[in-house]
């Protein structure tokens, strides 16, 4: 009789499981819940832009797209910069088109983070952050901030700094807090990073959707901060068609050369219809710049049907989340109390507390409101019978 021979292998990210995204998604799936948990609209992106896609591939566009992305693209989205933001970034050598935001994130980590790197993190933070800093033999530096707020001191990441920190990570408008690093914020990060070598990484993939009038504080309009910083965004975000998994990222010509680096071994390229489709799409400007008044009427439409309820809550300023505080109704652990409410009350939300230091629970759950009103009306009667 042979032995069979049991392989060993020391995991490099021991601690990680299912995502809790999969877990209350599936959970909402076997239960038949009405699923807010995970950010993604249950509506249909434009036709148009489907017929694009398909003229695309009608017209042969179906093989290896340039590395760094379609040119016409990438010209679309360096005039988007130009329009919104006044700031200009070269197509050729500053934008990069990844196969999704979370690509594009772990991609930026892989090529600048080496083992004993420290990278800043403000947590509760989106979870593709940590893992790819610590794959990468990094270790994440993390700043909580408290709730109901979530308000950054910047006088703390200050203290954070040392000479091994090598980057820092934002993310506005925030997921999954729904909130916004302001001007005054983004200065205080400019001023404090002024004359060392931190790199910024700059999540913004909701930065179409901002609330109530204010203005997204891309790091692009702070000389100090677009020297040293990459924008990471998300077409899927913007377009309702998350599972087409296309952004791009915007840096330096120094940073991008190293970023495409890594990106020709990680992806080399992206769908290429796709991306011809999203160059012509981009053209009507109105298709991105009414993005917040369509999220802040969902936003609106889904609190007034649960101002009633015994939950608490802040309009979220950004993003299509919105957080709501139990503490009234229960004690129990927020992980617990949404896996009750998806088994017993039929609506599936996300516990916070996985995003944030040590777990700590605020007794605070989070909402998507990118779904169809009668799916939003559906859930608020739920919440309301809580």
């Amino acid at each position: 009789m042979f032995k069979t021979h049991i392989m060993k292998h020391k995991s490099k990210l021991p601690s990680v499981g299912t995502n809790i995204f999969s877990v209350m998604g599936a959970l909402a799936t076997q239960h038949n819940a009405i699923n807010l948990s995970q950010g993604f609209p249950n509506f249909q992106s434009d036709p148009l832009l489907n017929d694009l896609v398909y003229k695309a591939m009608q017209l042969g566009h179906n093989q290896y797209a340039p590395m760094p992305g379609d040119l016409g693209l990438r010209e679309a989205i360096a005039a988007k910069f130009e329009l919104l933001y006044n700031t200009s970034y070269n197509p050729e050598s500053e934008v990069t088109v990844v196969a999704g935001a979370t690509q594009g994130i772990y991609t930026i980590i892989s090529t600048f983070i080496k083992p004993n790197d420290e990278v800043i993190v403000l947590k509760p933070a989106y979870d593709c952050y940590e893992p790819a800093i610590q794959i990468n033999g990094g270790k994440p530096i993390e700043i909580q901030l408290e709730a109901p707020n979530y308000e950054v001191n910047w006088d703390t990441v200050k203290q954070a700094i040392t000479s091994n920190t090598k980057m820092i990570i934002i993310n506005t408008p925030q997921n999954p807090i729904g909130t916004l690093l302001s001007k005054n914020d983004m200065q205080q990060l400019e001023k404090l990073l002024k004359g060392t070598d931190i790199i910024v990484l700059s999540d913004e993939v909701y930065e179409h959707i901002v609330f109530d009038g204010a203005q997204h504080q891309s790091a692009c309009l702070f000389p100090e901060l677009k020297s040293r910083a990459f924008i990471v965004a998300s077409f899927g975000k913007t377009f309702h068609n998350t599972g087409w998994k296309v952004g791009y990222c915007c840096a330096p010509k120094s940073l991008m050369d190293e970023f495409r680096k890594v990106h020709q071994f990680n992806v080399f390229c992206v769908h290429h219809p796709t991306q011809k489709a999203l160059a012509t799409y981009l053209q009507v400007s109105s298709r991105y710049q009414e993005l917040s008044e369509f999220y802040q009427n969902k936003r609106d439409l889904f609190l007034s049907l649960i101002k009633e309820s015994r939950f608490k809550f802040t309009p979220a300023k950004g993003s299509y989340f919105q957080v709501l505080d139990y503490a009234n109704i229960t004690e129990a652990y927020d992980v617990d109390y949404a896996k009750q409410l998806t088994i017993h009350k039929g609506i599936a939300s996300v516990p916070l507390s996985v995003f944030n230091t040590n777990g700590i629970d605020y007794k605070v759950l989070r909402f998507c409101f990118a779904k169809t009103d009668d799916t939003l009306k559906q859930a608020a009667d739920v919440i309301c019978s809580i």
